[in-house]
């Protein structure tokens, strides 16, 4: 029991300290971002298995040796990290709420969002797992191109019993180009903004290697096409239409958003309207060249993975084709209204990415421009019912309400 009690001491307290000091540095960057996420996003669930693991282990006697009672002190110490990412989680609620505040031009205020959630109750975020319930009606695997191609597909969410007129929401799945599926991701956010009468689509896109950049970018578009002239159907109304995503879906989204009608990206459509009315990239890879005066230490292992799996060309012959795939790279002053998400520990994308890309935008866009930065938050901050989660949830909600009043003539927020 003792060797027990040292080996679970040990192990939360080596993930506490790496949740609080990440590793940034391959080929740690992916262990390190899953300790981290899964003790930031779930510390009150890990802290409360951590107390029964102890307490199993101190009632068989685990705490009678010197390897015991060093267990437990590394416990007791990994206990108290779990206690402080808690609570750190918890504080996103004022994290939120002053980023709101803060947005040049356009304040806003995301109380009601936040004391009056409809679909994440505390009983949704201590099961932490995200399941839609009876009142979202679902619709899946409805094709986007008649071609056959799964990747063709979208799964769509709606008020169960239909809705009329109701703004859209289009969610973009993250899996650095290559994995990730509809059914995976954004479905705290877009539960919460079903339950408050949005419908929200969440669509596939081809993956690399099989797929060549910009087979995604495309697909996206393909999908914004299909919302505008199909959405009505179910009950959307494709006069508003907000495009979010996270990671590798981000940076699709946020490029979508500041490319609308490039002939590049929207090949035999190039008439379709894909313009969107607001954008939410979460920790969204904005910049793709590797610089590393954005990227740092991350540069070169984003540079490997987009030469030789989704660009399939070199950066240093064909610059252009990075640049122009590149966030940063295509801000302009009609870019619809942002909302830009992202964690300081993120170990997957650089905290120096939005830091460049929100002033940059902000310098030149006409439309709003937030920006909230979660203090010790990992990558995929979004993807389990967490405190967190339910914080930057309440914070989207609100700043998409705020700009359809503002659009509406009804005020800033």
């Amino acid at each position: 029991m003792s060797i027990l009690l040292l080996i679970l001491g040990a192990l939360v307290a080596l993930a506490a300290t790496v949740s609080f000091f990440p590793i940034r540095k391959d080929p740690f960057t992916g262990t390190s971002f899953a300790i981290g996420w899964l003790m930031s996003e779930l510390a009150g669930q890990l802290f409360v298995l951590n107390a029964l693991l102890a307490g199993l282990l101190l009632w068989g006697g685990g705490g009678r040796s010197t390897l015991g009672r060093i267990g437990l002190v590394l416990d007791v110490l990994g206990a108290l990290g779990l206690i402080a990412l808690a609570v750190v989680g918890r504080a996103s609620r004022g994290v939120v709420m002053r980023s709101l505040g803060a947005t040049p031009g356009f304040p806003v205020d995301p109380t009601e969002a936040l004391r009056h959630p409809r679909w994440g109750r505390w009983w949704r975020v201590a099961m932490a797992i995200p399941l839609p319930g009876r009142r979202i009606e679902q619709h899946k695997n409805i094709p986007y191109v008649d071609d056959g191609l799964s990747a063709h597909r979208l799964d769509l969410y709606r008020p169960a019993g239909g809705v009329e007129g109701a703004p859209v929401m289009i969610y973009v799945h993250g899996g650095a180009w290559i994995i990730g599926d509809k059914r995976e991701q954004g479905k705290p956010m877009m539960f919460e903004l079903v339950r408050r009468g949005w419908v929200c689509v969440s669509v596939n896109y081809r993956l690399s290697p099989k797929a060549t950049w910009p087979d995604h970018i495309v697909d996206v578009f393909q999908a914004i096409a299909w919302v505008k002239e199909h959405i009505a159907e179910y009950g959307g109304d494709p006069s508003f239409v907000a495009l979010s995503g996270g990671s590798a879906g981000g940076h699709l989204a946020a490029l979508a958003a500041l490319s609308a009608g490039d002939p590049t990206f929207q090949p035999g459509f190039e008439d379709k309207d894909t313009t969107v009315d607001a954008c939410i990239p979460i920790y969204g890879v904005l910049e793709m060249t590797g610089d590393p005066a954005t990227s740092g230490v991350h540069g070169p292992g984003l540079k490997i993975l987009l030469e030789r799996q989704v660009m399939k060309r070199s950066i240093a012959d064909h610059r252009e084709v990075f640049e122009a795939a590149s966030p940063l790279h295509r801000v302009h002053a009609a870019a619809p209204p942002f909302l830009v998400l992202a964690g300081t520990n993120d170990t997957l994308v650089p905290i120096a990415v939005p830091r460049a890309f929100v002033p940059a935008l902000r310098a030149i866009s006409s439309q709003p421009v937030g920006y909230i930065e979660l203090p010790l938050a990992q990558h995929a901050f979004d993807v389990m019912a967490s405190p967190r989660c339910s914080a930057t949830t309440a914070g989207i909600v609100a700043f998409l309400d705020a700009v359809r009043s503002a659009r509406s003539g009804g005020g800033d927020s």
